[in-house]
């Protein structure tokens, strides 16, 4: 009766964007049981416009157990402390984790978007790092599937400026796509002197226009739908990652 019970567990995985909200349910082994849907993230994004927008999002999705999260920021058991491109004013101090619950009634677990991601796709072996370029940048860090969230992106790079001011989708639009994938090789370059990864795996809506450039063999793009497909990993206490096949084209 139990093993029935734990693997028909549904879980509702979320990812919280700049610019889009997701939602997929996952199988008790992470498998897809529905289509990603996806709705344009409130102009201002507000925690409680975002959270009302979600619920929406999510009806039509049917049942599920428990929700895992992938929010823009940083969090702290459940807490917000920092939601750059949501606006952090607008989501400092509120426990995203407990009003969701209210709203959704069932057990959730938050943790940043970037580090959900590598979740979906690192192998668990050594220095893994995960970088996704979209609205910002995020980043996380593994040691041996271990996850450390980082906010490299705010931290200053080139001339005094970060590297979100230069490899952001407003910077992108502004340098263009050929300055722009130069600037993301130069980062790339940076950071493998100062993390000695085993492998980085760049993520997010902006990596596909990384195709067919050279970054090294230590590199690869992850599709972007890892970002909701590692939430499986948010219920696996035992904080070990398992390797998951879910590189290749979008």
């Amino acid at each position: 009766m139990a093993t029935r019970r734990t693997t028909s567990i549904r879980t509702l995985a979320i990812d919280i964007g700049g610019t889009g909200l997701k939602a997929m349910l996952l199988d008790a082994k992470g498998r897809p049981l529905s289509e990603r849907v996806r709705v344009p993230t409130p102009p201002v994004p507000t925690a409680a416009r975002v959270l009302s927008a979600l619920v929406k999002l999510v009806k039509p999705l049917g049942r599920f157990d428990r929700v895992s999260v992938g929010f823009p920021g940083v969090v702290h058991d459940g807490v917000v402390f920092v939601a750059a491109n949501l606006g952090t004013d607008r989501w400092r101090g509120v426990n995203l984790a407990k009003e969701l619950r209210k709203r959704l009634k069932k057990p959730i677990r938050v943790l940043n978007d970037a580090a959900v991601q590598g979740m979906g796709v690192i192998e668990g072996r050594g220095i893994e790092f995960v970088m996704t370029l979209g609205t910002g940048v995020g980043t996380a860090v593994y040691c041996d599937g271990h996850v450390v969230p980082l906010e490299m992106g705010h931290h200053p790079w080139h001339r005094d400026r970060c590297y979100e001011d230069l490899l952001s989708d407003k910077a992108l639009r502004r340098a263009g796509k050929r300055k722009w994938r130069l600037r993301v090789a130069e980062a790339v370059t940076t950071l493998r002197s100062a993390f000695n990864w085993r492998r980085l795996y760049i993520g997010g809506g902006n990596s596909r226009l990384l195709e067919g450039m050279s970054l090294g063999d230590d590199v690869a793009l992850v599709r972007n739908v890892a970002g909701l497909l590692g939430g499986i990993r948010l219920w696996d206490d035992r904080r070990t990652m398992r390797p998951r096949a879910l590189r290749g084209r979008r």
